[in-house]
């Protein structure tokens, strides 16, 4: 079968638990890496180049674009953040899943030029829940909230673009659903096509 990492997708709305899920996921199935995105922004408090982020010049990240080294990039508050191609493929090479955790624009680029990549929106159980969780982190005014739950509204025209959704309700239960439906993406006949020829021509010659 094939050694071939998967590259999945994971987007979700802002306050579904998506940072959370990713956590866990990693903690307790290790066959995983995480993508780092490139970006033009300043780091925070605590912040480490490598880690979370790429931190590069605007330069730096207008040349990765035009050498063609990103597989998808976007403009948001006036920086760039982007997906390096090299550190995605390489892990995937080395054959380790590979998760994107990005916005709905990206993951559709990403689907446009790898068809392969496996797409996945988290969501909460209801509206009202993602409000709850928003309100419940205690970490944004109501008018920041208001405008998150507007995004929300906006980004779920797009969810019939993805191929999966998780509903978001219990964390254990979730993390085990993702496992499960990247793992399925092994089976799949498109990943495994060297291993059909081989076999093919096994029952050939004998």
């Amino acid at each position: 079968m094939s050694d071939q990492g998967i590259l999945a997708v994971v987007s979700g709305f802002s306050g579904a638990g998506k940072g959370t899920l990713m956590k866990a996921l990693l903690e307790k199935h290790h066959n995983y890496a995480l993508s780092i995105s490139a970006t033009t922004r300043e780091p925070r408090e605590g912040e480490r180049d490598g880690r979370e982020y790429f931190f590069v010049t605007r330069e730096k990240f207008e040349e990765m674009i035009r050498e063609g080294e990103l597989i998808e990039h976007a403009q948001y508050v006036n920086n760039y953040y982007g997906t390096p191609r090299q550190y995605v493929f390489q892990q995937m090479a080395d054959g380790r899943d590979v998760i994107l955790e990005i916005e709905i624009q990206g993951a559709l680029k990403i689907k446009e030029r790898f068809p392969e990549a496996l797409l996945i929106f988290v969501m909460p159980p209801s509206a009202d829940e993602l409000k709850r969780r928003l309100v419940g982190r205690g970490t944004e005014s109501m008018e920041v909230i208001d405008r998150r739950m507007r995004r929300a509204a906006e980004e779920a025209a797009g969810i019939t673009s993805y191929d999966y959704i998780l509903i978001n309700d219990t964390l254990d239960a979730c993390v085990e659903e993702m496992h499960q439906l990247i793992q399925t993406q092994h089976k799949k006949v498109s990943q495994n096509l060297d291993f059909i020829e081989q076999m093919q021509s096994e029952l050939k010659a004998m």
